[in-house]
């Protein structure tokens, strides 16, 4: 059982909920510890940004770096980031209502856990390529219903106990995935069949481009649906990082904000664990374009929200915007870039939706303080419509462009 399929597919999944369950206790409940400890919306917002920014510009630079044999290895930088992360915690717990060392301490390990998302892609992909059959649609899923179940009883949580019980789950998820990440071990010979419904083995090594300009002229479809990206995760954010404004508005509380996340994790599981079968049906184009005008609907709904009812049809739309997205873009990233861009690609992606996070936190926190919360998801509701157009113009450019005479059929 130690080197099997079924083995390899189990630590992965478990890293994948050690991850999400703390996701969720870090991010979908950033504004409610935030909130508990003095923090106003625009300081939340600020707050928020400040962690998205240094996490956008730290996942290329982790990437370059891991992109680079004999360095920096997908495994030691998920190591060292889960350590980091638990130490912040328990740092925390000690820091009470000391605002200055809430603000450095929260917005180190939030940044943190965004920069080693793409990592946690790269890391299966780059197992599946040592012959390790890790189903990541299954894995993936999984971890989100890690998400939900976590949100299905914090929220009742945090209301008889108070926020400190979130640094109390994120300790205790980061140790889990301390134990698990330590046991990939990298196999001498293939253990597994490579059954690879994601054709990662399509991508040649070829050599990386670490020139933006280069890239951006090597992959331009991909290129330009990183501004879509950033627009539909504007809208994302601003649903999530303000979720409990958007439920209060509606009558509702923590409990409501908790049954709201888990609804839509557990509505992503599915999806996840079944969309390699989808996908050899739909192509990866098709799905990135389904996930975009999901994200737009699931926004506009709550533009005339008037109940809880209407918050939970909204958030049953993750199960065609985020639920396809995450594996969508890592088929389209394994299928149409070469080997040593991969971990940039995956970087990519997830520095666009820390991207729009920054910009979603900057504004969204400052109209709500200014003006209101559904003046907010307008805003957010704009921004995603003109990102689905841009996705449309995106995926009718090629998928790669070769420099010479290295023609592939990726597009």
């Amino acid at each position: 059982m130690k080197n099997s399929a079924a083995s390899w597919t189990i630590r992965y999944t478990l890293l994948n909920i050690s991850y999400f369950v703390a996701f969720c206790t870090i991010h979908a409940y950033a504004a409610v510890y935030l909130l508990a400890h003095g923090f106003s919306n625009t300081e939340v917002g600020i707050l928020l940004a400040v962690a998205n920014i240094a996490s956008s510009l730290a996942q290329p630079l982790v990437a370059g770096i891991i992109d680079k044999p004999n360095r920096l290895t997908n495994k030691k930088f998920i190591f060292i980031s889960v350590l980091t992360i638990l130490s912040g915690a328990l740092l925390l717990m000690f820091a009470q209502d000391n605002k200055p060392v809430i603000f450095i301490v929260f917005a180190l390990i939030y940044m943190i856990q965004f920069t080693y998302m793409p990592v946690m892609t790269a890391l299966c992909f780059e197992y599946r390529k040592a012959g390790c059959n890790i189903v990541y649609g299954l894995a993936r899923g999984l971890g989100s219903a890690g998400f939900a179940v976590t949100s299905g009883f914090i929220g009742v949580i945090v209301e008889r106990r108070g926020v400190q019980v979130l640094l109390a789950v994120t300790v205790a998820a980061m140790a889990a995935s301390a134990l698990v990440i330590l046991t990939f071990k990298m196999p001498k010979t293939p253990p597994c069949s490579t059954v690879d419904p994601v054709k990662a083995d399509d991508a040649v090594k070829g050599k990386a481009h670490n020139n933006l300009k280069e890239f951006i002229g090597i992959y331009p479809a991909f290129s330009l649906f990183i501004i879509a990206s950033v627009c539909f995760y504007f809208a994302h954010n601003m649903i999530n990082d303000f979720m409990i404004q958007i439920i209060r508005e509606l009558g509702g509380a923590e409990k409501e904000l908790g049954f709201s996340n888990f609804l839509q994790a557990l509505l992503e599981l599915p999806v996840m664990a079944l969309i390699g079968i989808v996908h050899k049906k739909v192509s990866s184009k098709a799905l990135l374009l389904i996930s975009g005008t999901a994200f737009l609907v699931k926004i506009a709904i709550l533009v005339f929200a008037r109940s809880m009812t209407a918050m939970y049809l909204s958030q049953s739309f993750q199960m065609l915007a985020y639920a396809v997205f995450i594996p969508a873009t890592a088929f389209y990233v394994n299928e149409t870039m070469e080997e040593l861009d991969q971990v940039k690609g995956q970087a990519f992606i997830t520095t666009s939706i820390t991207l729009g996070g920054v910009f979603s936190n900057f504004i969204s926190g400052r109209i709500i303080d200014l003006f209101s919360v559904r003046t907010a998801l307008i805003v957010g509701t704009a921004v995603c419509a003109a990102g689905v157009a841009i996705a449309f113009v995106a995926m009718n450019l090629p998928a790669y462009r070769p420099e010479h005479t290295n023609e592939r059929n990726a597009s």
